[in-house]
């Protein structure tokens, strides 16, 4: 099974050639060396539309297709670089996955809702990644542009708060994300 954390194996930024270092990025076989030593840092956000008293209304997951061909759900999620603010990083990756006019609304704190930690051996925690041991900083983050998802996003469903912490869309969610979903959705009122 084929389980990604927050980010898949390639650059974050198109204009980044693979397999160069520049400040902030680790070559193909520098990231390998490092996933085998050290856990790695993630930002990780739910998005979500709410109404004018700030009451989630629909949540947003992505829909991609995994290198064997599954389709999986996920959230917006990627790499913290070398020398980036958590602002700064949870901004790249939901424009890099919702598109440039999604316009997200950043919390004034960077403070997450929860930190989920991710093992390459399953069981220790709701989370896991084949990969890599990460450790990732969730947000819920209100977004009101038009979202078009982008780099390896198929879609992005926006769905009721009942229907995103259903088993059936738990069961399409890779690496425990499911869970990380249904706490989102706890932390903000919503879970049924």
């Amino acid at each position: 099974m084929d389980v990604r954390t927050p980010d898949p194996d390639q650059p974050d930024d198109p204009e980044e050639p693979q397999g160069v270092s520049a400040p902030g990025w680790l070559t193909d076989i520098e990231l390998e060396q490092i996933r085998h030593r050290l856990p790695l840092l993630y930002v990780e956000a739910v998005p979500v539309r709410v109404d004018g008293m700030g009451v989630v209304t629909e949540v947003g997951v992505l829909l991609r297709a995994t290198a064997t061909g599954q389709m999986t759900r996920t959230l917006v999620s990627g790499r913290v670089m070398y020398g980036e603010t958590l602002r700064d990083a949870l901004f790249r990756h939901l424009e890099k996955d919702l598109g440039p006019m999604a316009f997200p609304l950043l919390p004034a704190s960077p403070a997450p809702f929860t930190v989920a930690e991710y093992f390459p051996m399953p069981g220790l925690t709701p989370f896991s990644d084949e990969r890599q041991h990460a450790v990732s900083l969730v947000y819920v983050v209100p977004v009101t542009g038009t979202c078009d998802p982008r780099q390896d996003a198929l879609e992005l469903t926006w769905m009721p708060p009942e229907e995103a912490q259903s088993d059936a869309v738990a069961a399409e969610m890779e690496g425990g994300r499911g869970t990380l979903l249904r706490m989102a959705l706890a932390s903000v009122g919503r879970i049924v």
